[in-house]
């Protein structure tokens, strides 16, 4: 019975999960915090992957480890593969002006724009590697002196997994390099010329592998014995491939940050910027779009309130669905979709009708799953049939979610048991290495529920009339 290892190093901790390489069987796992901010010492990561898989029992006994990271983080190595400064992470807007700087050297508006989605699938946000490069090269030049190296949190901790085999050493997969804004999800390739464009010069970046390709071997010291190392892939694709998602399903992640994808056989390039054309981690694409704003709605929401999240949902569903008027815009740490970096959260529509807890609370729900419904709206605008909605993440566990989710998004939402699915995703992927053959193992996902309501579109209406009043930081 060989087993497998996922490790999910997301924004704020990692997982390890062990399973059953031919059955998926969960059999241990390990969980440890990362530290909090917008740029992080690559080490804190390293540190939370070791505890957690002490935790989860160690990786002596696996056949394959395989890493889904927190994508578009920028981890700068010098010659000697030390890193440079702290990674600059998804979440992180300084290089907001780097994003609008670089669509205007290539024409800016919409020429500009129509350039990146036909180059890389994507239109750059302050969230893309390729523009926290550049923001380096302009406002730390020392730092970037000493860059010989540019990867991802991902391809970062599957390098040091291997035993840190020098910067040829380095390897990603397209679902991560697909991220970056420097490779192209339709060519398979890197754009070299555009990093340089962003940068100044050129640097190494890892080798791009296929799904089913090894990176090497897990070290000695790790438990070595001959374990491989797969690929790895971004935390998206992978949680797209641990809960087996399939044509005319659209996955719901509300975690930190909020995504809405789905897997296509072709690729996208949507110039409006709403839809990010990444790859996926079974070798066809991921359209996907990103809100920063999501579970933590509910958490300043609850913190508002003074109640726990659990109480929160109580009061939501205690409301009309529409909050009798009451919207909130959840753009509490700026926005990417849409593009407001600078932009704050907003309550609009209060009255003393609507001055309760319960009011606020349904508020809060219904903004958070109003952003993601925009987001639904973008890929079905390129192509995407949406049959339902898959509901993942920390925030499905929200019985308020649940249950408003079908009236907001306007079709069934399947949410399958409480799980780490990015972990779940990788460790999926290590099994295809372990195993070998064309296909990946099929694991099947049980006690998935399934929620149906009548939609009611007076919801995102005035969600729509609301989202254009909210004003920008100074």
């Amino acid at each position: 019975m060989p087993l497998v290892a996922g490790v999910d190093s997301s924004t704020q901790s990692c997982k390890v999960v062990i399973r059953d390489a031919e059955t998926g069987t969960l059999l241990r796992q390990g969980r440890a915090p990362h530290p909090d901010g917008t740029e992080v010492d690559p080490e804190a990561w390293w540190q939370a992957l070791r505890s957690a898989a002490d935790e989860a029992g160690g990786l002596a006994d696996v056949a394959a480890v395989s890493v889904a990271g927190q994508q578009h983080g920028m981890v700068c190595l010098d010659e000697a593969g030390r890193v440079v400064r702290p990674a600059l992470l998804w979440n992180d807007t300084r290089s907001a002006d780097a994003a609008a700087d670089l669509i205007e050297e290539a024409g800016g508006g919409a020429a500009g724009s129509r350039f990146w989605a036909e180059a890389t699938g994507s239109v750059p946000v302050a969230s893309f590697t390729i523009t926290k490069l550049r923001w380096l090269a302009r406002h730390e030049p020392e730092q970037a002196a000493r860059v010989a190296a540019v990867c991802l949190p991902h391809d970062w901790l599957t390098w040091r997994l291997a035993g840190a085999p020098g910067l040829a050493g380095l390897r990603t997969d397209r679902g991560d390099a697909s991220g970056t804004g420097y490779w192209s999800p339709a060519t398979g390739s890197y754009r070299l010329d555009l990093l340089e464009r962003a940068f100044g010069r050129q640097l190494v970046v890892p080798e791009v592998l296929g799904p089913a390709e090894s990176a090497g071997t897990l070290a000695d010291e790790l438990g070595g014995g001959g374990a491989l190392l797969g690929a790895g892939t971004g935390d998206n694709a992978a949680a797209a491939f641990g809960v087996g998602a399939g044509p005319g399903d659209v996955v719901v992640s509300i975690g930190t940050s909020g995504t809405v994808f789905s897997v296509a056989d072709v690729p996208a390039g949507d110039e409006s910027g709403a839809v990010a054309g990444f790859a996926d981690a079974s070798g066809r694409f991921l359209p996907l779009v990103c809100t920063l704003n999501a579970a933590r709605v509910l958490d300043a929401a609850a913190t508002m309130l003074g109640v726990g999240l659990d109480e929160l949902a109580e009061l939501a569903l205690s409301a009309p669905a529409g909050a009798d008027g009451l919207v909130m815009v959840p753009y509490l740490e700026g926005e990417r979709t849409p593009n407001r970096p600078l932009a704050t959260g907003a309550v609009h529509g209060l009255t003393l009708r609507t001055s309760t807890p319960a009011h606020l609370a349904r508020a809060a729900v219904e903004g958070m799953l109003c952003a993601l419904a925009d987001g639904l709206d973008a890929l079905t605008a390129q192509g995407a049939t949406v049959r339902r909605v898959i509901l993942v993440g920390g925030g499905a566990r929200s019985a308020a979610v649940r249950r408003i989710a079908p009236q907001v998004f306007g079709c069934p939402v399947v949410v399958p048991p409480a799980g780490e699915y990015v972990a779940d995703g990788a460790a999926r992927q290590a099994a295809w290495v372990a195993l070998g053959g064309a296909t990946p193992p099929q694991w099947e996902v049980k006690g998935t529920e399934e929620y149906a309501a009548e939609p009611v579109p007076a919801v995102r209406e005035q969600y729509a009339a609301a989202r254009g009043l909210v004003l920008d930081r100074r």
